[in-house]
């Protein structure tokens, strides 16, 4: 055997012991699962690398390309040469393109661990080649059939010598021989040309219609002619009664070599489709930001006394969904979007009470008092993280149950990541470019390809993540008008910090966005106009004191670019609940108003005002009196009344048994205005207590496997590996007893006392099999430094660091080999 030969790694393990410390860590870092925990060797390593779990996540993150050159190693010989691989993916043509890209792919996925083995003997992980090799059960997106040999495996010999004999070929002593000889016909071009060049019109149509897949087909028990041809030189093989199917070797001859119809080594590029001006684009993103933090804040307001409850098994009715929705004057799916966006962003929680509903978190008051752009930056930075997917409400689970808004079952861990790379390739377009969504999600289909249809039909999962993130970008003011704003790529991380020096945190990034969107926010306004037909008109966004009390003097009939409010009685009325009085409203307009305050106003706050307080409700369970006796008699004597049970107490008292809050509104609804008192006969001020839950976290992301190692683990893993490699493999020094591959050395203590002397004064180092307090076993390779008092002080080469253990637990010891 050559040097060379005997050089080639013989598995996995071989392969990565001859990797260095960078390979490793790449290994570690592109599949997280496999430092989880850390592998005691490179044994240990290679085998997890190969399990089935492993490999699915490891093949389902790989592109395109990548993927069909494992399809291509899939249907090789194993092992294969990188020339074999190459003509599966290139043809016998040889495309340039897949000749460019084949080498950093190969590379990637040895990096991977998915390959291994030099270019002249390339072998695909075993399970990977059991996931992609074809199978009647699985078929491969190859579109190809089984080889010769797979599909004459249960077939007689003579009737393997009969197709051999019928393709021109002599006859052979055995079977294997035989189908050795048709496999090397089927892989000869020109042999195959000169006997596909006798074959009948119709046999050519069959072989053209298998040849790109499904390569299987029904014949009868009397075939035509034509399909006789190709059955008796082995061009089609029976699997099973009736079924035929095309062999690999004749596929690709047909194919020109090619495993794939569309080998796709160039991922395709997000051309650009519309471009604006970055001002433009920057403007259109700050307004539609602003208009997200008030619909947010509306939506908080709406639910400020206390929401919707909560549904047994969690999460929002549908009913209420709809409630909600039309006081936002959103759609239902807009609506569902903006309640898992303040949930995400720890506005929004449930209160955990008996009646258990949702609220407002104190987070949201806290939220409230910061700067304009801050809240917008806590919103986006939500959205970015989340794995909650509110696109998916409406819809139904694996189990066939709703899907409903803040309900369970809506994590997606695949969400962030998608969003991110959305964004991302909306940042490497120029500034204010905005591409066409089609192109994004056909790069992202390149990226990461869908491995198996939907069962339901639908699309991919990812697919749809993708058009949900570009329109959840656009209203939350990330992207405008489809391009990503500079505050959007800010909060990508894309854009860099003023002194230039990279962004380390998605904090660092959000800060920075926030410091680019606040100059285009509108700053808010002192003031309203008003009008003469009971409306008033705030032009822009309102100081937080002057639209709270504007919200509660009138109602909002209109929002947009400028806001319209319309007073009534009701409203008005409201204001005075509030604790304010006449004087105070009047004042309050003739403060903020840039017009005149008209006349008709003027009359309706004071008219309501001398009626209100006239009446006054308490308990008895509920009272009525007024100093106007008048008054009480007119509504004893009204038959719209008679609901409320009123009888007369005094002159000017009227009792009944309902509550003081029905009474207040059943008067109210007879078109007077009563006021509340309380026991000691003083108006109360009606104003609602604000409803907040305890405090409350913000949901955490559900994270898609195991998180990413930092380069502290990394070095730490790998060291540790190594160091467990090296106490697994060391060979011992003869004639001293090797266990087996895995037990640990066995030793007397009085001789692994001595031996432990013998090494402090030689300064060697010796094998130890140890059992920690939890009983876990291990072997290490230790330096001995001190032995007294029952304990051995060594430096570990396995945890790089000196350590004391007790020689009670240490199960034996051996000296290494010189070599």
């Amino acid at each position: 055997m050559s040097p060379e030969a005997s050089s080639a790694p013989r598995s996995l393990a071989e392969a990565l012991r001859s990797r260095d410390d960078a390979s490793l860590a790449a290994l570690l870092r592109d599949r997280p699962d496999l430092v989880a925990p850390v592998p005691t060797d490179l044994t240990q390593l290679a085998t997890r690398a190969g399990t089935r779990a492993s490999v699915l996540r490891a093949l389902e993150h790989l592109d395109r390309f990548a993927l069909q050159t494992a399809q291509a190693l899939a249907v090789a010989p194993d092992p294969a040469t990188y020339d074999t691989l190459h003509g599966l993916l290139a043809g016998d043509d040889g495309d340039p393109a897949v000749t460019e890209a084949l080498p950093a792919t190969v590379a990637a996925l040895r990096r991977q661990a998915l390959i291994w083995g030099d270019d002249d003997r390339l072998h695909l992980v075993r399970t990977a080649r059991e996931l992609l090799a074809p199978s009647a059960q699985h078929p491969s997106p190859t579109g190809l059939g089984p080889t010769v040999r797979e599909a004459t495996s249960g077939m007689s010999p003579g009737r393997v010598q009969q197709i051999v004999n019928t393709a021109g070929l002599p006859s052979t002593h055995d079977p294997v021989s035989a189908v050795a000889a048709l496999t090397a016909l089927f892989a000869d071009r020109k042999r195959m040309d000169a006997l596909l060049a006798g074959a009948p019109e119709a046999a050519r149509e069959v072989l053209t219609r298998l040849m790109w897949g499904p390569p299987y087909g029904q014949v009868t028990a009397d075939p035509a002619a034509h399909l006789r041809w190709l059955l008796d030189r082995g061009l089609l093989l029976p699997t099973a009664p009736g079924t035929v199917v095309l062999p690999r070797e004749v596929a690709l001859h047909l194919r020109g070599g090619r495993a794939h119809r569309v080998p796709e080594p160039v991922p395709p590029a997000v051309e650009p489709s519309v471009a604006h001006d970055p001002r433009i684009v920057d403007a259109t993103a700050a307004g539609q930001a602003y208009t997200a933090l008030a619909t947010v804040e509306e939506l908080l307001k709406h639910w400020d006394q206390g929401g919707p409850a909560v549904l047994r098994a969690g999460g929002l009715s549908v009913r209420d969904l709809k409630r909600t929705a039309v006081a936002l004057d959103v759609p239902e799916p807009l609506a569902a979007f903006w309640i898992e966006l303040a949930y995400a962003a720890g506005l929004l929680a449930s209160d955990g009470a008996a009646d258990e509903r949702y609220a407002p978190t104190p987070a949201y008051d806290t939220w409230l008092e910061r700067p304009v752009a801050e809240r917008w930056g806590r919103l986006a930075a939500a959205w970015l993280a989340a794995t909650r997917t509110a696109g998916l409400i409406g819809g139904r689970d694996i189990k066939d149950r709703a899907l409903s808004a803040l309900g369970p079952g809506l994590d997606r861990s695949a969400a962030p990541e998608v969003r991110h790379r959305v964004l991302t390739l909306l940042a490497g377009l120029p500034a204010g470019v905005a591409p066409a969504p089609e192109a994004v999600l056909t790069r992202l289909s390149w990226e990461r390809p869908v491995r198996a249809p939907q069962r339901d039909g639908t699309e991919d999962l990812r697919v749809r993540l993708a058009r949900w993130t570009l329109s959840e970008a656009e209203l939350l003011g990330v992207t405008g008008r489809g391009a990503l704003s500079s505050h959007g790529r800010a909060l990508l991380g894309a854009a860099p910090e003023p002194d230039d020096t990279p962004l380390s945190s998605a904090e660092q990034h959000t800060a920075i966005a926030v410091g680019l969107l606040a100059p285009l926010l509108p700053e808010p306004l002192d003031h309203v106009l008003l009008q003469a037909d009971l409306t008033a008109v705030a032009p822009g966004p309102l100081l937080r004191p002057l639209a709270e009390m504007l919200g509660v003097l009138a109602d909002v009939e209109s929002k947009g670019g400028a806001t319209v409010y319309r007073f009534t009685p009701a409203s008005v009325r409201r204001a005075l609940d509030a604790g304010q009085t006449a004087a105070d409203l009047h004042a309050f307009l003739a403060q903020h108003s840039r017009t005149p305050v008209p006349q008709p106003l003027t009359y309706l706050i004071d008219d309501v005002a001398r009626r209100h307080g006239h009446l006054r409700v308490g308990v008895a369970s509920a009272y009525v009196r007024c100093d106007d006796d008048s008054v009480l008699n007119e509504i004893i004597a009204d038959k719209r009344a008679a609901a409320l049970r009123l009888r007369r107490l005094a002159p000017t008292v009227l009792a009944a048994p309902c509550d003081p809050a029905t009474l207040l509104e059943g008067l109210r609804s007879l078109g007077y205005a009563p006021a509340a008192e309380s026991a000691q006969g003083d108006v109360l001020i009606t104003r609602a207590d604000a409803h907040r839950t305890p405090p409350r976290t913000a949901p955490e992301p559900v994270p898609e496997g195991p998180p990413a190692p930092d380069s502290v683990l990394l070095t730490a893993a790998v060291r540790a590996i190594r160091a467990g490699d090296l106490a697994a493999t060391t060979p011992l020094k003869a004639p001293g007893p090797q266990p087996a591959g895995g037990e640990l050395p066995r030793t007397s203590p009085a001789d692994t006392l001595a031996t432990m002397q013998a090494a402090v004064m030689t300064g060697e180092a010796v094998w130890i099999g140890y059992v920690n307090a939890d009983g876990a076993a291990s072997q290490r390779v230790v330096a001995p430094i001190r032995v007294e008092g029952g304990f051995v002080t060594a430096y570990d080469h396995t945890a790089d660091e000196v350590r004391t253990y007790p020689l009670h637990r240490i199960t034996g010891v051996a000296e290494l080999a010189e070599d």
